[in-house]
């Protein structure tokens, strides 16, 4: 078969569009033609790579601004309920407006991204083949594997399988404006919108390794874990007498100065001094009154910073988690919001990092303390990134798609 137009559908965010960039040019490099499809506001995030917007109506000029305001609250209580409404209007719009773009555009395949359903339904209801992406945590229910938006630790037996249970149930009762959403349209298009639990039946492609996942028996024969998605980039000078420590709380986190301030103290009580990533959520302000002499930048490229440095401190969002491990760096991990409490627990099961679990100056320099004091954490990280290096990371996810769409 000849290459394909492929539509990529993922949540507008840094977190799920950057590795899909990366997969994106590798699929181009395949001869393959790539359109990220989303609000209009989203094209911003995929400059350099075809965009074709949808929602103009519902989800015009500041949309995604306010989308992700709503996103930078969602660790609270009322935050995440607003996040949960906002996600499935985003939902329901990509449900209306995706098949009219997608004929008008002449997309002939999909990659879907697990975290928004609606990409791949509407690919099953326009008969065009495609293939989930997995950017985050897999989302694969298994009874015996803790959901992944919570921290509940990895164990077998009874108790814990109520426990998962437990958790599954709450997470679709949370979830359900999303599920509507979904079950609405597979009725209008004769669809059952949870087959496969909503992911590909020919293709998942994650960039996750199976040595930060749980323990998994039921992984269906089309899952790969392929490992981070990334590309290479000039390594910046960050020439240093002092030990550093990464300090992250992601593209939609960083809007927290005493947390940040905590940290860099901490690391400079320490004799360390601390590389800040705010993701540009903190003013210049801010950033100056941070204690410490840290060195301080909206962003960082992770995989150049991360082997130049001693530990981490992060919020537990999984690409800079890979990025860690990838380095071989120990993480203090705080996790906020989303699939991070689940991440967190994954780290702590493979002995990579430690869960903070209170955030004062004195708590975290305790906590680092003991990371960078206990070899046994950096070992856990530096044996997850050998394994992960064994991967074929992007080259392979895309080979993967690549064979899929030549095929169908």
């Amino acid at each position: 078969m000849p290459a394909r137009h492929i539509a990529i559908i993922a949540p507008p965010v840094p977190g799920h569009y950057d590795p899909l960039k990366v997969l994106a040019r590798a699929l181009e490099r395949r001869g393959h033609r790539v359109t990220f499809v989303h609000m209009a506001d989203a094209g911003a995030l995929v400059q350099g790579f075809g965009f074709a917007s949808v929602g103009e109506d519902t989800h015009g000029p500041g949309a995604l601004n306010h989308y992700t305001s709503i996103l930078a609250r969602a660790g609270r209580p009322t935050g995440f309920l607003a996040m949960i409404r906002s996600t499935a209007a985003i939902t329901r719009m990509l449900l209306d407006g995706l098949p009219p773009v997608f004929k008008r555009i002449g997309v002939d395949a999909v990659i879907a991204d697990a975290t928004e359903p609606a990409g791949g339904l509407v690919a099953r209801h326009l008969a065009l083949p495609w293939a989930t992406s997995v950017t985050g945590l897999p989302l694969l229910r298994e009874p015996g594997v803790p959901p992944p938006f919570t921290g509940f630790r990895y164990r077998t037996g009874a108790a814990a399988l109520h426990r998962y249970a437990t958790g599954y149930r709450i997470a679709d009762a949370l979830s359900r404006p999303i599920t509507r959403e979904i079950e609405q349209a597979g009725a209008r298009w004769g669809l059952d919108p949870h087959a496969n639990q909503g992911f590909s039946a020919a293709l998942q492609v994650a960039q996750c390794p199976a040595a930060l996942d749980f323990p998994r028996s039921e992984l269906p024969s089309n899952f790969h874990y392929c490992g981070p998605w990334r590309e290479p980039a000039e390594l910046p000078d960050l020439s240093n007498d002092r030990p550093l420590v990464y300090c992250s709380l992601g593209s939609l986190q960083g809007g927290r100065p005493k947390l940040f301030a905590a940290m860099t103290q901490a690391c400079a009580d320490l004799g360390a001094r601390a590389v800040v990533a705010h993701g540009g959520r903190l003013d210049a302000a801010a950033a100056r009154t941070l204690p410490g002499e840290p060195i301080v930048a909206a962003h960082w490229h992770q995989p150049s910073v991360l082997p130049r440095c001693s530990a981490a401190i992060l919020h537990a969002g999984f690409n800079t988690v890979l990025d860690a491990l990838g380095a071989g760096v120990p993480m203090l991990v705080a996790p906020i919001a989303f699939e991070q409490p689940g991440t967190a627990a994954r780290i702590v099961h493979h002995g990579a990092g430690r869960i903070l679990r209170r955030r004062s100056t004195d708590a975290i320099r305790a906590e680092l303390k003991l990371l960078l004091e206990t070899p046994a954490y950096r070992i856990n990280a530096q044996r997850i990134g050998q394994e992960m290096a064994q991967l074929g990371g992007v080259e392979q996810a895309a080979e993967l798609v690549d064979a899929l769409f030549r095929r169908a």
